[in-house]
């Protein structure tokens, strides 16, 4: 399966880092071991959008290829489409599913947005203590949905992934910090010339100050300049203001992405 949507395809940047990535023809399978609770870690990837009938046959193919309790706790799916086609979701928002919904951004220039704050110190994190405050920041925007320990679980369980790609050499991961307190934080990777940012946060105590889009600007220049990448690629939910940011930085829609997830509230 050659997966086209750029969104999809840059999310696989991770899987392929740090789990496994399984083609089975007309659907991907994507799993990551170290993090069984990482949703869009685990998760299957089809060539289609989904007709009638299909929520009792991915389930049952999740089952199959990624899990039940206690091994999995939840289900997600995506379909490898440019331009955000639904298909038949009927049966799965019934059944309890979030349908989610995403603008895909691109950028190869960016721009100092207006809202630019001069105030805060943006710099790449290397100590133990700015990762421990990069899990603070996880754990401070925590949607109230998730239960806080186990989403602590996952968050840690993700840092420590993104860490070591870090490490590896695959990105950065930077936090925007006034004194001593981080006030936002995000990651940008870049595989062969493409750039992926991640996990793009303010604390909830500074947003609208402008920390968003002058840590973006910032590291979309850095991932330009330094790390070589030719074209920068932003996910953001549809119906969040965080894409509007984003293009005032320079960043402009391309395509559409759609996924369903279900877990145990």
């Amino acid at each position: 399966m050659i997966v086209k949507s750029l969104g999809y395809r840059t999310d696989l940047f991770f899987p392929r880092f740090e789990g496994e990535i399984i083609d089975r023809g007309h659907y991907t399978v994507i799993r990551t071991p170290t993090n069984p609770t990482y949703y869009w870690g685990n998760y299957l990837l089809f060539d289609t959008p989904p007709v009638a009938g299909d929520l009792e046959r991915w389930r049952s193919i999740f089952a199959e290829e990624i899990g039940t309790p206690p091994t999995a706790n939840h289900f997600a799916f995506g379909w490898d489409d440019t331009i955000g086609a639904m298909g038949d979701v009927t049966a799965f928002v019934e059944a309890g599913f979030d349908l989610d919904e995403s603008v895909v951004l691109t950028a190869r220039s960016v721009r100092r947005p207006d809202k630019y704050n001069d105030e805060i110190e943006i710099r790449a994190l290397s100590t133990d203590w700015e990762w421990d405050a990069a899990l603070a920041m996880r754990m401070a925007c925590r949607d109230l949905e998730h239960e806080e320990e186990s989403w602590r679980v996952y968050a840690s369980g993700r840092l420590i992934s993104l860490r070591a790609m870090v490490n590896a050499g695959h990105g950065q991961w930077f936090g925007a910090f006034l004194g001593d307190m981080m006030v936002g934080d995000l990651g940008l990777m870049v595989f062969d010339g493409v750039g992926r940012f991640q996990n793009v946060e303010t604390h909830p105590d500074y947003r609208r100050q402008g920390v968003c889009g002058t840590l973006v600007h910032y590291a979309a220049q850095y991932g330009l300049t330094i790390m070589d990448a030719q074209v920068l690629v932003m996910v953001a939910d549809v119906n969040y203001h965080a894409a509007r940011i984003y293009e005032t930085v320079g960043f402009a829609p391309t395509e559409r992405q759609v996924g369903l997830t279900w877990w145990k509230r």
